[in-house]
């Protein structure tokens, strides 16, 4: 048998979490210094036949191999460890393993008996890592128009339509981005109760910078916070009320522009000569300038000009500075189009644009989180020196699409002209491993994990159905990333498109609550809140089949296997020795399965849509 015919739970695995990886004491994620040595281990079941283990890492540029040493036997599985050195900012490692029956390398993809790119080698990164707290975080995504009124200025823009809190969304252009619901800051004090009955420990904030659109990234000013929002001091307020019970506060930030009708851009477009006309990029000036998507009320900014990197996020003058310090205590920003910051045509400073504001983050406060909003492949901006992770799209909300959504729906994920294919689960599965596999792991487990957001569908539209959009809260709730909840979700809105998904919180109507999904929503927060293993453990696949998917969160505390199916599913056997797993806890309502001395584990079949969690204590050694 080949080694790459070996079914999953006999192949040997390696991740970079704590189950794998040294970390320091009570530390979610490896953070080490640059010449450290760190503990790497491979667990290799019996099963696979391998008899020899080296690690192979790459030192300025030059590979170097060694031999790993047998550290235990447990169960079924022998344990392996080698040393990294951490030569270089970002030190690449892979496991070279051998056996009777053929020689593979163990990379992010996992075993392969083929030569491969280090592209999905597993990275150690010698820079400081995102902030503790956002292992453990979830995050509620709040658009300011639409989640609560308090009345906080009654000075409607004139720019705005205005709409009663009950009215229908406008879905088509002009009237989609002038209609103003006037939700405001102290209104989401007003339901902070409802944050934290659900459970999250934090909110991402859609712009509160004062613009002449609802969603405010056409920003006409950084210097306030927008007065129909209450200004000031409706934000300062707002963060420490949040903060007061527990929960984080993360700003949303355009680098990539500002709004046509900013100071900035007007000063640029009357004189030539002036300080601000080097703030953008122009093609011919004044008229012609590049903009977000030739969008020509979002001027792009330039950042090689040095005026406008000290403005706007260098240094403690800055505007990204100002709202993580006193009074306003931003926990962290979320970087609008990050992808195209610092990107225009033969210009490319995005490297640039990331350190700067990091450093900037950092000398204000050091546990600033700093979120890139990238919607297709963020690979070559997450390497661990830059953004702390992004908005997954990629490796996570289109292939949860794929795989969970309905059969008659059309649905809007970031302007595809084409349908979101329904995948079966080993495309699905691909699709997470090859994207993510370009990760180091800190990246991964600090990027959002999303079924929609203010640019989607809705995800009880894309669903269908309850059982398929359980399905998925489940999911989310139980793999590495940070866990994002557009409002609403967990009362079950749908809507078809982007536009029609930005729904006022149906706060005095709750015939339209979904209350079985807020329900099963708080208590799969409740649940990963509640167990190491699902925020800080690794993830090992252990079955994929087109309706069936299985996967392990291992922690050096605690194991839970998690059950996904989307339609009926038969039962799988597992070999309990091999993967360490004794008795499982059911945690979802189902039984218990496995016992200390069987060889293998059955996880159960399915007949419809199912989620199911079970936790096994933490391998004995």
């Amino acid at each position: 048998m080949a080694l790459t015919d070996l079914p999953l739970d006999h192949r040997p695995h390696h991740d970079g979490s704590p189950a794998h990886v040294e970390v320091a004491a009570g530390q979610p994620l490896p953070a080490p210094a640059l010449g450290d040595q760190v503990a790497v281990r491979l667990e290799v079941p019996h099963a696979a036949g391998i008899d020899r283990v080296h690690v192979r890492t790459v030192c300025d540029g030059e590979p170097e191999v060694h031999a790993a040493r047998h550290l235990v036997t447990d169960g079924g599985a022998d344990l392996y460890e080698a040393t990294v050195t951490v030569a270089n900012p970002v030190t690449r490692y892979r496991w070279l393993v051998d056996g009777p029956d053929g020689t593979g390398w163990v990379t992010q993809l996992g075993l392969v008996e083929h030569d491969v790119a280090d592209t999905h080698d597993f990275r150690l990164v010698a820079s400081p890592p995102p902030p503790s707290w956002v292992a453990d975080a979830v995050l509620y995504q709040v658009f300011p128009d639409r989640f609560a009124r308090a009345g906080a200025s009654d000075d409607w823009p004139v720019w705005s339509q205005p709409a009663g809190w009950d009215e229908a969304v406008e879905a088509t252009y002009p009237a989609s981005m002038r209609q103003l619901y006037g939700g405001d800051l102290p209104g989401i004090v007003d339901r902070v109760d409802h944050l934290v009955e659900l459970g999250v420990t934090g909110i991402y904030l859609n712009p509160i910078f004062p613009a002449p659109e609802n969603h405010r990234y056409c920003a006409a000013s950084f210097a306030e916070v927008d007065p129909f929002l209450g200004g000031d001091t409706a934000l300062a307020a707002l963060t420490a009320a949040l903060h007061d019970r527990g929960l984080t506060v993360i700003g949303d930030l355009t680098l990539n522009h500002s709004g046509d009708t900013h100071p900035w851009f007007q000063r640029a477009i009357a004189d030539p000569e002036s300080v601000e006309a080097g703030f953008y990029h122009w093609i011919e000036y004044p008229h012609r300038y590049h903009s977000w998507a030739g969008v020509p009320t979002l001027p792009k900014f330039d950042h090689r000009d040095p005026q406008l990197r000290q403005r706007l996020y260098e240094g403690p003058g800055s505007v990204a500075a100002r709202y993580l310090a006193a009074p306003f205590h931003l926990d962290g920003w979320r970087i609008d189009a990050a992808n195209m910051a610092g990107r225009c045509g033969d210009v490319d400073v995005s490297q640039q644009v990331q350190e700067t504001l990091l450093t900037t983050a950092r000398d204000t406060r050091d546990d600033a989180y700093l979120l890139a909003e990238h919607c297709h492949d963020a690979t070559e901006d997450l390497q661990g020196l830059g953004w702390h992770g992004t908005m997954d799209y990629t490796g996570f909300t289109r292939p949860a699409w794929s795989w969970l959504r309905a059969d008659d729906v059309e649905v809007d994920l970031l302007g595809l002209p084409v349908p979101v294919p329904q995948r079966r689960g080993a495309d699905v599965v691909r699709t997470i491993t090859e994207v993510r596999g370009q990760l180091p792991w800190r990246s991964q487990v600090a990027s959002l994990t999303p079924l929609g957001s203010h640019d989607t569908s809705r995800w009880a539209h894309v669903t269908g159905d309850r059982d398929r959009r359980h399905v998925g809260i489940a999911w989310q709730l139980t793999f590495p990333g940070v866990p994002s909840v557009q409002w609403g979700d967990e009362l079950g809105l749908a809507a078809a498109d982007a536009e029609a998904g930005r729904i006022p919180m149906p706060w005095d109507q709750p015939d339209r609550w979904d209350h079985d999904t807020l329900a099963w929503t708080r208590r799969l927060i409740a649940l990963r809140r509640g167990h190491v293993a699902l925020r800080h453990g690794g993830l090992r696949w252990l079955h994929i089949d087109d309706d069936h998917l299985l996967f392990l969160r291992p922690h050096p505390d605690e194991r839970v296997l998690v059950q996904l199916t989307r339609a009926g599913a038969p039962a799988v056997q597992l070999d309990a020795r091999a993967l360490r797993l004794t008795a499982g806890e059911p945690l979802l309502d189902h039984g218990a399965i496995g016992d200390a001395e069987a060889r293998h584990l059955t996880v159960p079949a399915a007949d419809a849509p199912t989620a199911r969690v079970w936790r096994f204590p933490g391998p004995a050694r």
